[in-house]
């Protein structure tokens, strides 16, 4: 049995606010204390990042249409002792869906940590 690291991508709506950065800080602010809640402070949660469509430099993961924004959060969690990705990646979906019900959810890495001995 091997322990993963399992990244998620979160798409999460924000509503009345008036930029980007207040969108994002909102979306991550809202998503850490939805998982507290339910005791998975553990989860880390950033903002996602999105390539520029013209000239490929990064961007913030938000997009701010009237007053309403729709911002890619990823957050990442360590699953122990899973008998494969696949199983981690469905561990990890399970715990951090089971908190943000209704949030759409996708596993975007997972990565087999490195055993200490």
């Amino acid at each position: 049995m091997s322990n993963y690291v399992v990244a998620m991508e979160a798409a999460w709506l924000v509503r009345d606010v008036e930029n980007s950065d207040d969108a994002i800080g909102v979306a991550v602010s809202e998503a850490g204390k939805r998982l507290n809640d339910q005791d998975l402070d553990y989860v880390e949660v950033e903002a996602g990042v999105t390539a520029c469509p013209a000239c490929g430099e990064p961007l913030d993961a938000a997009f701010l249409a009237a007053s309403t924004a729709l911002v890619g959060l990823v957050l990442e969690i360590t699953i122990f002792n899973a008998d494969s990705e696949e199983h981690a990646s469905r561990i990890a979906k399970s715990e951090v869906g089971g908190a943000l019900r209704d949030v759409p959810l996708e596993v975007i890495e997972i990565v087999e940590e490195e055993e200490s001995e």
